[in-house]
């Protein structure tokens, strides 16, 4: 005889049903709300009018999307549709179901809002005993722009199209002003085919003055090096007699290079080297994270493929944190960061920097592995007293930390999350998401570190 259990799809709840069931007591979305009811919301609700029909909270939309950035839902019609499918995001969504176009404006309009929030949830770790700021490790990471890297118009390319369609609107004015008409193929229309290439024609103007507006930036930048370059020369020579080793450095080429480029989807984001090899449209985002805890505390998101000018910003945003959090006292990097302006930069700030000054190798020897410190230097300078101390065992085993602090916080949230790409445009837009991005992981992150105490 079967013994199974009886399906039964009609009957109705004979009482009304709570959200508060649906959920096992610990679970991240019921963390996820109890957070953010802690948080200061107050310069999102006051922005609303408070006229016409009543708006959703901010809290339940930002409990929405917090929750759906750490399980790895991102677009907004997905998570109009998990309010409905997810036991989890019907119990955040207090079984309302806003629609994607309205958690689409609310993550457009509260960017900003979200990046102050951030610092509140590093207060909240502070507070829980989960974050301390002793060693940060710090790396960057090529994430997707929300374009495509074929949308990229070349300056030399965009000269060419412009050239093509000046004489095909030529060809057309001529067609128009023949008293002939059989010329004119039958459906086209000489006006509308005009109005099409003076439009296209602007466009591309548009996209020549912006490259062009680039490359003036650029050679000024360039220029001020070169400068610099000649004057530290000039007084080496004056201090030592001797004419400096080595090529004198090159003065910059004004104008634009042809293979200077803008991406017409995307103007703000570049092409980028990307892993694996190969090139594509993508923003470089940025994170200081807390060795041991794994939260990360500063973020940032450049154009500018290259690390080594990204850490003095850091500095300073590690340095505008709220003193409750506390300032870290070294800072782990790996050779992309190596300068040695940056290592001043990081004495100037009282953190003492480890930042590698080549590349490691991947399987060093034992001998090199277990190999004695070497004497210290007398009057060392700060990058040789760096030098040094990365060569001592404790210095070793300090940056070995680099690798097991920012890299798995990079890999869990672009290959567990599935976070490869930004969903908005424009470097804004992209440094308000990566925060929201960040803001998640570390709400995902001090469920877990709850869960092991």
């Amino acid at each position: 005889m079967s013994n199974f259990r009886q399906i039964d799809r009609d009957t109705g709840f004979l009482l009304p049903p709570s959200v508060d069931d649906w959920l096992p007591e610990r679970h991240l979305a019921r963390f996820v709300v109890e957070v953010i009811d802690g948080l200061d919301l107050r310069a999102m609700s006051g922005s609303y009018r408070g006229s016409g029909s009543a708006s959703y909270h901010p809290a339940l939309l930002l409990g929405i999307l917090v929750y759906g950035y750490a399980t790895g839902v991102f677009s907004s019609r997905k998570l109009e549709r998990a309010t409905f499918d997810s036991v989890a995001f019907r119990f955040i969504a207090a079984n309302e179901h806003p629609d994607h176009d309205t958690i689409a404006a609310f993550r457009r309009r509260f960017l900003k809002d979200i990046k102050g929030l951030f610092v509140q949830v590093l207060l909240l770790a502070r507070e829980m005993g989960m974050l301390k700021m002793g060693t940060v490790g710090l790396d960057g990471t090529k994430i997707h722009a929300n374009a495509s890297r074929h949308s990229a118009l070349s300056y030399e390319h965009a000269g060419k199209i412009e050239a093509q369609l000046q004489a095909e609107v030529a060809d057309l004015m001529a067609k128009a002003e023949a008293a002939d008409q059989a010329d004119i193929p039958d459906g086209m229309s000489v006006p509308e085919e005009l109005a099409r290439r003076a439009e296209r024609l602007a466009k591309i103007a548009e996209a020549r003055a912006k490259i062009e507006a680039r490359a003036k930036e650029r050679f000024e930048r360039e220029r001020a090096e070169y400068e610099a370059k000649l004057a530290a020369r000039e007084a080496k020579t004056k201090a030592t007699g001797k004419k400096p080793g080595g090529k004198p450095p090159q003065p910059p080429t004004e104008g634009p290079r042809p293979s200077d480029q803008i991406n017409l989807t995307d103007e703000e984001s570049r092409i980028m080297p990307v892993a694996g090899g190969g090139f594509d449209q993508c923003y470089n985002a940025q994170a200081a994270v807390a060795a041991g805890s794994l939260l990360v505390v500063a973020t940032d998101v450049v154009q500018a493929p290259n690390d080594k000018q990204q850490l003095e910003p850091m500095l300073g945003k590690l340095n505008a944190l709220p003193n409750e959090i506390g300032k870290p006292d070294t800072l782990l990097a790996d050779n992309g960061y190596f300068s040695e302006a940056n290592v001043a930069a990081c004495a100037a700030a009282g953190i003492e920097p480890m930042i590698a000054t080549g590349r490691q190798p991947h399987h060093p020897s034992l001998d090199e592995r277990f190999a004695d410190a070497p004497p210290a230097p007398e009057k060392p300078t700060p990058v040789e007293a760096m030098t040094h101390r990365l060569r001592t065992p404790d210095g070793k085993r300090l940056y070995g930390l680099r690798k097991q602090t920012p890299e798995p916080v990079f890999g869990i949230i672009k290959s567990v999350l599935g976070f490869r790409q930004f969903l908005l445009r424009g470097l804004d837009n992209v440094q308000g998401e990566w925060s929201l991005v960040t803001m998640a992981w570390n709400m995902k992150r001090m469920f877990a570190l709850g869960a092991a105490t």
